[in-house]
């Protein structure tokens, strides 16, 4: 007799619709909270403590095995190129929905609650003396660790990338380090099935923490600019993505159906990273190479955040209409670059969508109070901005290795089972060959 076994996505939304029920049967229980917030926080702190291993071990892999420094900058390019338009695309959508449904317009500001949002104006006071240039500096660390330790991603990157372009560049003598770093790469991706087991769990106690602590209610004030914000995302999703992916010969449905466990696991926590190991596999497997994915995907996690900045775009609005601002296209416009520059020159800043918000509303004249009104709902509008950020990031692999020429799908077997081909594994051979 055959086991019944639950898949692992069938495991999280399960544990996402019982957290759901507990949240709500608990709801403003403090002390429910304080017992399921460790089993939450455990799940996390599992993930961010393999992210910057898997991150810097594959990067530093993939890229010694390109070892040519003209299509790691061909690559990078291209890529920074495809994060731009995305991101004007993004905040044009936004843009156009809070003009087309106006979800602040009509709103009565006494009626409304008002959160602390006094963290995010210190964080911004301290973005504000910083240029672009001092922006771009930062990319570049003056101590590895020390960005390992702090977990940052854009400098991590950046030195993967000059050190597994050094390890190509001496031959015989990165050998040994080369697979050190494969072995790591490998390990790190064990690790990561491993804590997957827990994902259920992690999730149950984050959304249980969530509905108990912000409940139903909160939404109902605000319930016009959740609609829109939500219902601006599933368009972005399946008609602007979609049409991205169809012409380079790709279905948004199957790229959805291949993330579907991701996709449920970052709503549930409002965090990329808990996805980020897991999605660059999957892309790997989809047909990506692993020099691509490996870069592509955690770039991405800084400069293409498409569901942050549609957000962003709306909320700015939202914020102008509840206070009868009438802003003009020209402003709108000039909210738009704004809003492009500040997103890329702030990642990875913590609470970065209203860090933005307040650094582009101290541009264009709103006032900073208003982010306040909507504080309270955030981290329900959060999930569904990180779910898209990941179905933009996943397609994002797809897209590059696709304008690359490199896209290697996998073959089908006996017309049921895929069998997916490692590509890094040939071109670790490849550059073994090259070494020897």
């Amino acid at each position: 007799m055959k086991r019944f076994k639950l898949s692992l996505a069938s495991q999280i939304f399960i544990g996402l619709i019982l957290g759901i029920i507990v949240g709500g049967i608990f709801y403003g229980n403090e002390t429910a909270q304080s017992v399921l917030q460790p089993f939450g926080d455990l799940f996390i702190r599992l993930i961010k403590m393999i992210v910057v291993p898997i991150v810097l071990s594959s990067i530093i892999v993939a890229i010694a095995g390109v070892g040519d420094l003209k299509s790691v900058g061909k690559l990078g390019g291209k890529s920074l190129s495809y994060f731009i338009g995305m991101t004007m695309v993004a905040v044009f959508v936004g843009l156009v929905s809070a003009n087309v449904f106006q979800p602040g317009a009509g709103l009565n500001m006494d009626e409304l609650q008002q959160s602390d949002i006094s963290t995010y104006v210190e964080t911004n006071e301290e973005q504000e003396g910083k240029t672009l240039v001092d922006t771009l500096l930062h990319i570049v660390p003056t101590n590895p660790l020390q960005a390992m330790v702090e977990g940052d991603m854009l400098s991590i990157i950046f030195f993967a990338v000059v050190f597994g372009l050094g390890i190509a560049a001496i031959g015989e003598k990165g050998k040994t380090i080369l697979r050190f770093f494969e072995g790591m790469a490998n390990a790190m991706f064990y690790v990561t099935n491993l804590f997957m087991k827990y994902a259920p769990i992690g999730v149950f106690a984050l959304i249980g923490v969530t509905i108990s602590k912000y409940g139903f209610e909160s939404l109902i004030p605000l319930g016009k600019l959740a609609i829109t914000v939500y219902g601006t995302m599933v368009f972005f999703v399946i008609v602007v993505l979609g049409l991205t992916a169809k012409l380079v010969g790709f279905s948004i449905f199957k790229l959805l159906k291949m993330i579907k466990e991701e996709l449920i696991l970052a709503f549930s926590t409002s965090s990329s990273e808990t996805v980020l190991p897991r999605i660059m596999d999957k892309m790997e497997k989809a047909g990506s190479p692993k020099h691509i994915a490996s870069f592509v995907i955690p770039t991405g996690y800084s400069f293409n955040l498409d569901g942050s900045i549609l957000y962003q775009a709306i909320a700015a609005m939202f914020v102008a209409q509840m206070y009868g601002i009438d802003l003009s296209i020209g402003q709108q416009i000039m909210l738009m670059l704004v809003l492009m520059v500040t997103s890329k020159g702030m990642a990875g800043v913590p609470g970065v969508s209203f860090v933005v918000l307040l650094a582009t509303f101290s541009t264009i004249g709103l006032p900073a109070a208003g982010l306040a009104f909507i504080a309270g709902i955030d981290r329900i509008l959060d999930m569904g901005r990180t779910a898209v950020n990941v179905v933009g990031n996943s397609l994002a692999a797809i897209i590059i290795a696709k304008w690359e020429g490199q896209f290697q799908p996998p073959a089908e077997n006996d017309g049921k089972q895929l069998v997916i081909e490692p590509v890094y594994e040939k071109q670790m051979e490849k550059q073994y060959e090259t070494l020897s």
